[in-house]
């Protein structure tokens, strides 16, 4: 099954930037990737979409986030980035990198593992 690898995450100071990365991988066996995306999950809240962008590709942001993140891919690599810039305390939680894609026959999901973001005031 395709495996979702994040990194990027860390600690910021309220203003500052943070790129996250995803590489999609299959053991090198060929997939299709339909949409890629972003979530994430504060503590004590439920998991929320914050990017999503298609093979369109059009993108989709929501509005918290909107003006101040970026979401793009690489298809060739397999990857989904989220460039986030002018951050705020309440963009602290843990991001988790979204694939839906297909091998052969219907379309499935995978789901990263998770990467931390903290931004300090």
């Amino acid at each position: 099954q395709v495996q979702l690898v994040e990194s990027g995450g860390g600690l910021v100071q309220t203003g500052g930037s943070l790129r996250l990365s995803c590489v999609a991988s299959n053991s090198g066996k060929i997939f299709s990737i339909n949409t890629m995306a972003w979530f994430r999950q504060a503590p004590g809240k439920q998991r929320e979409l914050v990017a999503a962008i298609t093979t369109g590709p059009s993108t989709n942001y929501a509005d918290s986030v909107k003006g101040r993140f970026t979401i793009s891919r690489d298809n060739a690599k397999n990857t989904v980035y989220l460039q986030m810039s002018s951050l705020k305390p309440e963009d602290t939680a843990v991001y988790y990198c979204y694939c839906n894609y297909f091998i052969s026959g219907p379309n499935r999901i995978a789901w990263g593992q998770g990467t931390q973001v903290t931004v300090s005031s």
